[in-house]
């Protein structure tokens, strides 16, 4: 047993010195730092409500010494922060995200850094996955990971790994008030494809207030109760009243059916919206907009 507990001890550690090699602290916060991952060469990524400015960010570095670092774009929705920082090439000998998925009770390790006392780790389970689903501040992650370890001031932003040192994503207290969760490996890899091309990560409205309704013939659909005054909605003639029951071509039961139909096309597309105004069933071309960036 002794040995097996020591087998264990020496993988633990040795998955924590190859996953350090990429973690960085991030200074962009009074106080605390936060951790911060290579994600490519010369990109870091960490946690959004850890950044609570957008100049004079330095990170310290695996060696120790510190860089400065230019705030790329952030995804508030989904509380990732993307960092450029000149010069760094990502250190070797992590792998990309993970082919296996995580299920409940497999160990993970969550490796972060502080200016002042170096590596920190911290090691659990996954006790909970499950599928998409939509953050409360808007983002949609590809799967729900809520991670049973413990996430210290610093360790928001800190790399989320497998006992293999395989990526599972990057640790997060701000998307759950019950524990931490792991942000997806793919999640990341999407924003900051988005950011580093546009500078953030776009998100698309319709600007309209809705509720489910029930229609005569056992149909569900979305009657609109408010309308933003020249919104996207607005200007393709929807009106309050109106029953939406497509949009894009996706049936329309639920709000979470529309969020998912702006998700599969850009801001700026055109897609087609199926009404029923005054019992007589229309069509209608709404060019999707983009959300507005909450300040």
């Amino acid at each position: 047993m002794a040995n097996e507990l020591a087998a264990l001890s020496q993988e633990l550690a040795g998955a924590v010195e190859r996953a350090s090699q990429s973690v960085v602290a991030v200074h962009a916060r009074p106080r605390f730092s936060s951790s911060g991952v290579f994600w490519r060469p010369g990109i870091v990524v960490t946690a959004e409500h850890t950044v609570r400015r957008e100049e004079e960010i330095t990170v310290t570095l695996p060696d120790g010494s510190n860089a400065p670092a230019i705030l790329a774009g952030t995804d508030p929705g989904t509380d990732l922060a993307v960092l450029r920082v000149e010069h760094q090439a990502s250190p070797a000998g992590i792998s990309g995200g993970t082919a296996v998925q995580p299920a409940p009770g497999h160990l993970a390790l969550a490796i972060g850094r502080s200016e002042n006392s170096g590596v920190n780790a911290t090691w659990g389970i996954v006790s909970a996955v499950s599928g998409p689903w939509r953050t409360w501040r808007g983002g949609r992650l590809d799967a729900y990971i809520r991670l049973d370890l413990t996430l210290y001031p610093g360790s928001s932003g800190a790399l989320v790994v497998n006992v293999a040192g395989e990526r599972l994503g990057i640790a997060t207290s701000a998307l759950s008030r019950i524990a931490g969760l792991a942000i997806p490996a793919a999640n990341i890899d999407r924003a900051v494809d988005e950011i580093l091309t546009r500078g953030r990560v776009a998100r698309g409205y319709l600007g309209v207030g809705l509720q489910p309704v029930e229609l005569p013939d056992h149909q569900k659909g979305l009657i609109v109760l408010s309308l933003e005054a020249g919104g996207p909605a607005a200007k393709a003639g929807i009106l309050i009243g109106d029953i939406l029951v497509q949009l894009g071509g996706r049936f329309t039961a639920d709000t979470e059916d529309v969020q998912l139909a702006l998700e599969a096309h850009a801001a700026g597309q055109s897609i087609e919206a199926a009404v029923v105004r005054g019992g007589a069933s229309q069509t209608l071309a709404v060019v999707i907009g983009e959300r507005p960036q909450r300040s």
